[in-house]
């Protein structure tokens, strides 16, 4: 599948991680197979792509843990193969499995974090005391981490990733297994982050999630980057979209029909379908049409395409995008 990159018409900020021909292989099958990315300083980037496609397999090799067979990668400013402990210095990780120690406190947890950062005992202290408060964790942080819920525990695996101040951070499926009110929480956490400058690489199975928070998607699949652009660009690489209007009044229905172009009848349920980007300018015309005809539906319902339907339709052959459909 070849790759499609949407370039916006806004002026971009200065990547601040960049990639040309990563490769990786294990064992002879190639898991990255020349990726290429670009990703400004001060944005959320979200790589999205099934299980095993190589989400985790790209963070680890950005992140220094693991090498690459090949590429150009720069993050932070800093030549990954000439330069890793300058990366490490310039970023922070949170994986997809918390690393927090269970059999002591969050505050414990905490502090260990700053003596491995080589802070002075106030300093780490201060530090601790002020991300604790931040994650909303005073009043568990001196019990053991082994009773905080999931979401604590994720909220206390962020705030050891931010000791040392990192301007870059990874963040490997931050929310999977949480509760909604938990992803919504780390979210507003998410935000704060890039609102102060952080950049946030991101990888999701919850395509609302990267809908919400990502300014560019890529979608990985089979080694490579199958498409890649902000949330809108992708959504309109999708087919698909249309306005549905319903009627009561078979006599209305069969004056919209004749009112409108280009429209699909459903003479049995009295509606008709006609294409449609969603854009207001869109919907305005076809109830500007409809009030000079004299004409008003019972139901209008718009359907746009979304980061699922992009999802299914760059990684599967064989589901087609399922339809989603919002009553206006």
């Amino acid at each position: 599948m070849s790759t499609t990159t949407l370039a916006s018409s806004a002026g971009p900020a200065a990547p601040v991680i960049t990639a040309t021909g990563l490769t990786k292989s294990y064992d002879g099958r190639t898991v990255l197979d020349g990726i290429d990315l670009s990703i400004a300083e001060g944005s959320v980037f979200a790589l999205l792509g099934p299980n095993g496609a190589g989400k985790t397999t790209v963070v680890k090799i950005l992140s220094t843990l693991i090498g690459a067979d090949a590429g150009d990668l720069r993050v932070g400013g800093h030549d990954l193969a000439a330069d890793p402990q300058a990366v490490r210095a310039a970023i922070g990780v949170t994986g997809q499995f918390s690393a927090v120690d269970g059999l002591i406190t969050g505050e414990e947890n905490m502090l260990l974090m700053a003596d491995l950062h080589h802070l002075t005992r106030a300093r780490g202290r201060r530090t601790a005391a002020e991300l604790l408060a931040r994650f909303d964790l005073v009043d568990a942080a001196r019990k053991p981490v082994s009773t905080y819920s999931g979401g604590m525990k994720r909220r206390l695996d962020l705030a050891m990733t931010l000791v040392g101040d990192p301007r870059i951070i990874f963040l490997d499926e931050p929310t999977t297994g949480l509760d909604p009110r938990s992803r919504h929480s780390m979210w507003q956490i998410i935000r704060a982050l890039v609102a102060g400058g952080v950049t946030v690489f991101l990888t999701t199975q919850y395509l609302e999630e990267a809908d919400q928070l990502a300014d560019r998607v890529a979608v990985l699949h089979n080694g490579r980057i199958a498409a890649q652009g902000t949330p809108e660009e992708l959504k309109r690489l999708v087919p698909g979209g249309h306005v549905r209007l319903r009627f009561d009044d078979p006599a209305a229905y069969r004056s919209a029909a004749l009112a409108l172009d280009e429209v699909t009848r459903d003479d049995e349920g009295l509606s008709l379908r006609m294409p449609s980007d969603g854009s207001q300018r869109e919907l305005r015309s076809v109830l500007d049409r409809l009030d000079s005809a004299g004409i008003e539906a019972d139901e209008l319902t718009v359907h746009t395409p979304d980061l699922d339907d992009v999802f299914f339709a760059l990684t599967s052959s064989t589901h087609a995008p399922a339809s989603k459909e919002t009553a206006r």
